[in-house]
């Protein structure tokens, strides 16, 4: 694809792209198939369905698989890291010095525990909350300032089964209404990019 070749030029995607309208979406996740449909894995399908939505492909680059997305003179680089959940810190902070990103474009997709399942929240900064995804892009970014897309997975396990209940499959009654979560994730990003941040969390939060 001939936006690929431009990403791996050392003046990134567009010579004269203004930096501002140039955003960092990056979904978190484990590669591998066993990981594919786990509830841990929601970040790699919120940004699958976005670039679907936009008739966009993931092509295999430095350090994850990434697409591009232009929405209204915006220009989306969406991102799911290869480094497996604990090292994704790396890739963002690549990708984000590499295309000379600021870092109040930057965006990352995790699930959360304590939250509704399907429920988006949206938040400008914050704690790691226990989340090695959110722990590694804190420690490799040096700041906790970058806004984050949490998506509710809930906590319906029983006491000791976190990590099976996190790297387990969704239920048949999660799966009906994925697709329709899905697609609202989607329109929240492109409202981070259209709108800001502000606008969006008032507009998506809670729903």
């Amino acid at each position: 694809m001939k936006w690929l070749t431009s990403l791996f030029t050392k003046k990134g995607i567009e010579e004269n792209t203004d930096p501002m309208k140039k955003f960092l979406i990056v979904g978190l996740g484990n590669i591998g198939a066993e990981y594919v449909n786990t509830r841990h894995n929601i970040g790699f399908k919120v940004v699958d369905r976005l670039a679907q939505q936009e008739g966009a492909s993931f092509e295999t680059a430095k350090l994850g698989a990434v697409a591009e997305v232009k929405i209204k003179g915006r220009t989306l680089i969406l991102l799911k890291p290869n480094t497996y959940m604990n090292l994704s810190g790396k890739a963002i902070k690549y990708w984000l010095d590499k295309e000379n990103i600021p870092l109040e474009n930057l965006l990352v997709v995790t699930d959360d525990l304590n939250i509704p399942f399907g429920t988006i929240r949206i938040k400008a900064k914050g704690s790691d909350g226990g989340h090695n995804g959110l722990k590694s892009t804190q420690q490799l970014l040096n700041t906790s300032e970058y806004a984050r897309f949490r998506f509710g997975i809930s906590d319906e396990f029983k006491k000791g089964k976190q990590v099976d209940y996190v790297l387990g499959e969704w239920d048949d009654e999660e799966k009906v209404k994925l697709l329709e979560r899905l697609d609202m994730s989607a329109e929240a990003i492109k409202s981070f990019a259209l709108s800001g941040l502000a606008n969006t969390m008032s507009s998506y939060n809670g729903k």
